[in-house]
């Protein structure tokens, strides 16, 4: 009796095993299911501050909440142009914002209602409207080694 439980728990244990490694999600992903999402931006008015940029995977907290973004990156304004490269990226459907830290406070700077004083930029460059840019008009899918995407920064209360 003892040898047929035993028989029967391997038994279980082998058909489960394979159960699980034919469903498992790691065994459907090939080794080329990465990329690189290069951000132009273009647009900026002077180069001064710091540019926060921040890559987002879903609705959650985009535009503005970077604490809830796939990946975010600071990079020191030298120029009117600039580039910000994220690498390892895996493959699926993401969207961009970027603020312009002109006093490289640490955050987005706005008037009474709630309007930018510094410079705002998000993919596909959508029309801002009241609530601010919407994930599913920003939205773009990675689905090769390489994207471009090129943003425009948009000044609303610039002095």
């Amino acid at each position: 009796m003892k040898k047929n439980f035993i028989l029967f728990f391997v038994f279980l244990l082998t058909v489960t095993s394979k159960l699980l490694a034919e469903e498992s999600p790691a065994t459907s992903v090939t080794p080329n299911q990465f990329g690189c999402i290069i951000v132009h931006i273009t647009d900026i008015i002077k180069p001064d501050g710091i540019l926060g940029v921040s890559l987002y995977n879903s609705k959650k907290g985009f535009p503005g909440k970077h604490e809830h973004a796939y990946a975010n990156q600071l990079k020191k304004i030298t120029s009117t142009e600039d580039k910000v490269v994220f690498n390892n990226i895996p493959y699926g459907t993401y969207a961009v914002s970027i603020i312009h830290d002109e006093n490289s406070n640490g955050k987005l700077d706005t008037n009474f209602f709630g309007i930018p004083k510094e410079g705002v930029g998000v993919s596909n460059n959508p029309k801002i409207g009241m609530g601010g840019p919407k994930y599913d008009d920003s939205v773009f899918t990675l689905n090769t080694d390489q994207m471009e995407v090129t943003i425009a920064m948009k000044y609303f209360n610039h002095k």
